[in-house]
């Protein structure tokens, strides 16, 4: 070609090997028929293909210059592979329709040319104007109803149909709106319509003809899921955050910690308070400065953990990213610390996402199992010496108000499933181990066969096999089983002395058996975050079971379970914010950018 394309068509391909070269020699017909020659290209975006699809593109290429190939050995998504090959594109029109050539190609001037005279900024085919014929399902046509009215409703759209493959766009602007545009698979349309809109731009819906050509590579759960996720990210960032500054956010988290605080003293009564106020400062300092010291613990197990899966860290900089990942799991709801770790390995150490989530994984495991043998321990004292009595009452939650009743039933509740559930975990880490099936990767064969659903199938295999890899070695389970042991026992003598604090006194061996087993039940419940009747489940289940245990006044038992728990909280958060500045991340910031974490970001890649 002697001069740049004024028109570039990017034809998205992803195993298409089928019908690529009929594809391919159609769209040069129909651009012939109303271009000058050599003032248009046709693009092949291959994206990952597991089939011919890129021989047959780097043939067409070679034999035709109006045609090039853009290659990718990986699956990018559809939304990514047309952003490299628009990038790679001359022309100052670019287009894009699907391969399956669904949409009639008589529409293919009307489409080019209401961008290319400068009529309008972006132009797409749509299946829902009237005047159009779209032959489409009713499986697909009702989803698409209902997707395209969420669109106009939450993001303000004024287009009928967001995600027909038949596009065109000036470069400029196509240019301008991308840095807009986070997702890169199928909402990919969707969003870049939305930015247009929203930056201003002109843009021109008209209708087509259109018939569907096989089998869609659109999942309807799959990608119904993703899109739904996408579709209300993109709410969020449009509709509230713009309306959400610094002041406001300030204000609003005074408010809420206000209000919990209010929330948290209306349901203590009079004796809680008091019992608080005249607990012993020095022991209280003392059980502060011993939880702070079994941190650099956690450093040494999440140290043991990564080594065994390939990566071997400081223990400064391992402690320093759980405080900053449980400092997250206290600000942030559900447990996006967790993410923020894998984030902060990933950006500081280049630690692969998946492997960062595994070995989360396998540090909840152990935690899981450590608590969970402290409890059967002492649950075995206390059957051995004939005194059930107690635990009877602690489960009918007898000596306590109904409040904390009700807390501590539902508490012993949730510890009993989560403790069942872990082994029933642990049980099926050994078992699939064992076996040379990939269980993991063949339940998401069957939502897709594609190379996207193998993909995700290989990441969660290889999560899978991380999590293996720690749990089935012997070495490795009794070094980190050793720190958990010893990370949990100071977390009970903690709570022991905060209770000697408030005044229990309790014989000291009965005061450790009472603590391990109300720290071990109370974490094991407060895996789900309920609060019945007012009251969190780690306090609901200290509380009765101190009281029927101990024995020990419901005032002092509470109160050294919210003081407890206060301690604890307050030695993560300093030590959280310590370890932003010493890593120099931005918590706020770690807990949005871990939240894109891709498929692309795949397993073992940098």
């Amino acid at each position: 070609m002697s001069r740049p394309a004024s028109v570039s068509v990017v034809l998205p391909a992803h195993d298409e090997a089928g019908r690529l070269q009929e594809t391919v020699g159609a769209t040069l017909e129909a651009l012939a028929s109303f271009l000058p020659a050599g003032s248009f290209e046709v693009i092949v975006a291959e994206d990952g293909c597991t089939d011919r699809t890129p021989e047959i593109a780097r043939e067409l290429a070679a034999g035709d210059d109006r045609v090039r190939h853009v290659h990718s050995g990986e699956r990018l998504g559809r939304g990514r592979a047309l952003e490299r090959s628009f990038r790679a594109a001359d022309g100052e029109t670019l287009v894009y329709f699907d391969c399956d050539l669904a949409t009639d190609l008589s529409h293919l001037e009307e489409l080019v040319e209401s961008v290319r005279s400068g009529e309008v900024d972006v132009a797409t085919g749509s299946r829902r104007l009237s005047g159009r014929r779209a032959d489409r399902p009713a499986k697909r046509r009702l989803p698409s109803a209902v997707y395209n009215g969420l669109v106009r409703l939450a993001l303000g759209s004024e287009l009928r149909d967001h995600q027909c493959g038949f596009k065109a766009f000036d470069r400029a602007v196509l240019e301008d709106v991308l840095p807009a545009v986070e997702d890169g698979h199928w909402f990919w349309d969707t969003e870049v319509l939305v930015a247009a809109q929203g930056a201003g731009y002109r843009v021109r819906e008209f209708p087509v003809e259109w018939t569907p050509r096989g089998d869609t590579d659109v999942d309807l759960l799959r990608d119904g899921f993703g899109m739904g996720g996408q579709l209300a990210r993109t709410w969020w960032q449009r509709a509230v955050e713009p309306r959400i500054g610094r002041r406001s956010r300030l204000l609003a988290g005074s408010l809420l910690v206000v209000l919990a605080v209010a929330v948290l003293a209306a349901s203590f009564d009079l004796a809680v308070i008091e019992t608080m106020a005249g607990a012993d400062p020095a022991v209280l300092g003392a059980a502060t400065v011993l939880y702070a010291c079994s941190w650099p613990v956690r450093g040494v197990r999440y140290r043991d953990i990564l080594a065994r899966l390939g990566h071997r860290e400081g223990v400064g900089f391992l402690t320093a990213a759980i405080f900053v990942s449980q400092t997250g799991n206290l600000v942030a709801p559900a447990r996006a610390g967790d993410a923020v770790r894998a984030y902060v390995l990933k950006a500081r150490r280049a630690v692969p996402y998946p492997t960062g989530f595994a070995s989360l994984a396998v540090e909840r495991v152990f935690d899981l199992l450590t608590v969970l043998a402290l409890a059967a321990v002492v649950l075995a004292g206390f059957f051995l010496t004939g005194a059930t009595e107690g635990l009877r009452a602690a489960v009918d939650g007898a000596g306590v108000g109904d409040g904390l009743a009700r807390s501590g039933r539902v508490a012993v509740a949730v510890a009993a499933v989560v403790a069942a559930a872990t082994l029933a975990a642990l049980v099926g880490i050994v078992a699939t181990a064992r076996s040379e099936r990939s269980i993991l990767r063949e339940g998401v064969a069957r939502l897709g066969d594609d190379a996207y659903a193998v993909r995700i199938g290989d990441l969660l295999a290889g999560f899978a096999g991380d999590v293996q890899t720690v749990a089935t070695d012997r070495r490795a389970f009794a070094v980190v089983g050793a720190s958990s042991l010893a990370i949990w026992i100071v977390d009970a003598v903690v709570a022991a002395a905060v209770l000697q604090a408030l005044g229990a006194g309790l014989p000291l061996p009965a005061v450790l058996s009472v603590c391990v087993l109300a720290v071990s039940v109370g974490n094991l419940a407060k895996v789900l975050p309920l609060t019945p009747g007012g009251i969190g489940l780690y306090e609901g289940a200290f509380t009765v079971l101190v009281v029927a245990l101990g024995p020990v006044s419901p005032a002092v038992a509470l109160a050294a379970a919210v003081v407890d728990h206060a301690i604890k909280n307050l030695v993560t958060v300093v030590g959280g914010l310590g370890a932003t500045v010493v890593l120099d991340v931005s918590l706020s910031a770690a807990v949005e950018e871990s939240g894109d974490v891709a498929p692309g970001d795949g397993y073992g890649s940098d």
